[in-house]
């Protein structure tokens, strides 16, 4: 395990307690699961951005006009406004 030391300002720092001590947990455990969390939303944005740049046009087309032309199911369609 890795000790860093991270400057916040005291408002932050006072939240973070009150939300650690609110859910049972150390500021430690609060912070790294932040972080984790974080952590996971940039590498899913940067998967998601990958799978995307390999996408072709011509592949998209191909399925989309294998869709039968049929009428919307009832089940399918948007409520009316």
């Amino acid at each position: 395990m890795t000790a860093l030391t991270v400057r916040l300002p005291n408002s932050v720092h006072q939240k973070v307690k009150d939300l650690a001590l609110r859910d049972d947990i150390s500021v430690n455990q609060f912070i790294a699961a932040a972080v984790s969390e974080k952590m996971a939303s940039v590498m899913t944005l940067d998967y998601l951005k990958s799978e995307a740049a390999q996408g072709k046009r011509s592949d998209f087309d191909r399925f989309m006009n294998a869709i039968p032309d049929a009428p919307v199911a009832k089940a399918d369609e948007l409520p009316k406004i």
